[in-house]
């Protein structure tokens, strides 16, 4: 994750209010900083991932960068296995940095999770530029171009990507 993409992400946490977030893609806890410099300081990030070494790694740095244990909730699994056993509009941000052949299922999970003025954000949505590429793409960006194209005419979503990293897809469930 790119420190752009960070600091967009504490900002949007920050601007919510956040005090309940859930996160798909552990990975090694970069994201999972950003989002609890962010959050209040009661706030919680959920974090799920289906490799408990990765979590385990995050926990670390997160004790690391000076955060409770409490602050941060891992569940290991996958994804779409996990998230329908959250609350619903229990959280006032969804950052999905998962499997992007399952974009569109986390984005269905997130508008369950979030509460009315809620924010969901995909990280990584230029794919390296692939998404604008007109040539023959991988299924990973078919994806994506359709999670664009969802957010894009929602009437549920109020959408704008971000060029920050890889792109940053972030949207506003509408109250």
């Amino acid at each position: 994750m790119s420190p752009g993409t960070g600091a967009a992400l504490r900002l949007l946490a920050a601007t919510a209010d956040a005090k309940a977030v859930a996160e798909i893609g552990t990975g090694t806890g970069v994201s999972g900083i950003y989002l609890l410099q962010g959050l209040r300081p009661d706030g919680v990030l959920t974090t799920v991932d289906p490799e408990a070494d990765r979590q385990q790694f995050a926990k670390q740095a997160f004790r690391a960068a000076g955060f409770a244990g409490n602050r941060a909730r891992f569940i290991p699994g996958r994804a779409l296995d996990v998230l329908p056993r959250l609350a619903d509009g229990g959280y006032d941000l969804v950052f999905c940095d998962g499997d992007r052949t399952e974009s569109l299922d986390y984005l269905a999970e997130s508008l369950r999770l979030l509460r009315p003025g809620g924010i969901v954000c995909f990280e990584g949505v230029f794919a390296d530029g692939r998404t604008v590429d007109s040539g023959v793409q991988p299924a990973e960006v078919l994806r994506l171009r359709d999670l664009l194209r969802t957010v894009r005419e929602s009437q549920e979503l109020v959408g704008s990507l971000l060029p920050v990293g890889d792109g940053l897809l972030c949207a506003v469930k509408r109250a």
